[in-house]
């Protein structure tokens, strides 16, 4: 399962991601996982959830590094159930909104096979998106 939040800023994004992420760790049998770039939320999440700072690992750079990197964040713990990304197009480096679906279609298509449930945020006119993304809402 892949599902998007997307808005444009100031919209509550932040805030709806923080809530899920809060509600998925007393929900989740599994280990929850939230990516973001600085450390902005780490105040208001759960410390139970592991928070990864994507600007500790500068190998992230682009969508095929990012799959890379989740599918090395399930190798090391197949006990990961959901994971949350906050602000895709920054973690990405690329707010190309055709590249961010093909992407999307990709962790689909990685979260049927492993169960991982995933919750994207990305700051962007709701108008905007295409197909490929919008499908996830």
């Amino acid at each position: 399962m892949v599902k998007v939040i997307m808005g444009s800023r100031g919209s509550g994004k932040t805030k709806k991601m923080i809530d899920l992420v809060n509600k998925a760790l007393t929900e989740e049998i599994g280990n929850v996982v939230c990516m973001e770039k600085g450390q902005n939320m780490r105040l208001n999440v759960k410390p139970s959830a592991k928070l990864i700072d994507v600007t500790e690992y500068p190998a992230v750079n682009g969508y095929d590094t990012l799959m890379a990197f989740i599918n090395g964040i399930y190798a090391g713990n197949y006990d990961v159930t959901h994971v949350f990304i906050d602000s895709l197009y920054k973690i990405a480096a690329c707010d190309d909104a055709d590249q961010a679906g093909a992407f999307l279609e990709k962790l689909e298509k990685f979260s049927q096979t492993t169960g991982m449930k995933f919750t994207i945020m990305i700051s962007a006119d709701v108008a905007t998106a295409p197909e490929s993304i919008s499908k996830f809402f």
